[in-house]
Parts: C-alpha cells; sequence; structure tokens
C-alpha cells in the first residue's frame, strides 16, 4: 500500500534521478540561451536532421569515438555545420588527435562560438557553430602549433564538401 510518505519519497527520488540526468545530459551549456542568426522552430530541426545529428547538434550529445568517418577525411575541402551547411573547418587545420573524433587546430574565422559548459561535473569549452548554436564539440588547449589548441568535434555535427578541381571549396 502506498501513504503519502512513500509518495513524497518516490518524488524527491525521481527529483533527484531528474537533476543527475540533467548534470549529465550535456545541457548545461551557456549558448543554449543565446540567440542565433539561423533559426528553425524545433519541429523543423527534427525534420531537417537525423536522429543522431539532432541528438548532437541540438541537444548537446556526443557520438561514440571512431565511429564518424570524417575522422578519416583526408582530402581537401571545407567542413560544414550538418544544421545550417556554414562552412566551419578548413581540411588543412585538420590532424589526427588519436582521440577518435575529427581534430582542428583553428576554425574559420567567425565560424564557431565558444560558451562554457559545465556537464559532467567539470568545467568544458564547449563550441558551437556561430550561425545556428548548433553544438559542435569541445575544445582542449593540447593542440599542436601554431594555436596550441584542439577542437575535438563530433563528426556527425558536420559535413564534407571536397575542393573542386579548380582548387576551391
Amino acid at each position: 500500500m502506498i501513504d503519502r510518505r512513500h509518495l513524497l519519497m518516490g518524488g524527491v527520488a525521481m527529483g533527484t534521478a531528474f537533476t543527475g540526468w540533467r548534470l549529465f545530459s550535456g545541457k548545461a551549456s551557456a549558448a543554449a540561451d543565446t540567440e542565433f542568426p539561423f533559426k528553425l522552430s524545433e519541429a523543423e530541426w527534427r525534420e531537417r536532421l537525423t536522429p543522431a545529428q539532432y541528438r548532437i547538434l541540438r541537444d548537446h550529445g556526443t557520438e561514440r569515438a571512431g565511429t564518424s568517418p570524417l575522422n578519416a577525411e583526408k582530402r581537401d575541402g571545407i567542413f560544414h555545420c550538418a544544421g545550417c551547411d556554414q562552412a566551419l573547418f578548413d581540411s588543412k587545420t585538420k590532424y589526427e588527435s588519436g582521440t577518435g573524433w575529427p581534430s582542428f587546430y583553428a576554425p574559420i574565422e567567425g565560424a564557431v562560438g565558444t560558451a562554457e559548459d559545465r556537464s559532467f561535473f567539470m568545467t568544458r569549452t564547449e563550441v558551437h557553430c556561430s550561425n545556428c548554436g548548433g553544438h559542435l564539440g569541445h575544445v582542449f588547449e593540447d593542440g599542436p602549433k601554431p594555436t596550441g589548441l584542439r577542437y575535438c568535434m563530433n563528426g556527425v555535427a558536420m559535413t564534407f564538401k571536397p575542393a573542386s578541381a579548380g582548387g576551391a571549396a
């Protein structure tokens, strides 16, 4: 038999579980509250993106390491946001970080923004598309020269457009 005390304790347990889920869900980013030039409704985002893209770009998820075909992409070209098609990274800045995610030492100027991310009981620097706000990954200060930065990106959050035969992407 459920009495008031058990019902109250169940509510406390549910609240604790929800709080724990929020701490681990990756939604603790300041970018989530920012206005961006490219806007869609949640329904439009869900129609535009695959479920995996939506989970990363809109829900701030992370793909499993080593699963993105873009990690092995070696051709000349440009990596674009899968949400709005903004050019993000030139392939000339891509390098093998050994992390299992596509890594770059610099974005195209003005293409990305950063925000403090306090998920998983730590503080990191989230990287998002400056046009649509889509979550791309995180940046760390352990990258190669010339910047010393490692933009560790979720491959599912991007598309790749190879350079044309004329040399322009």
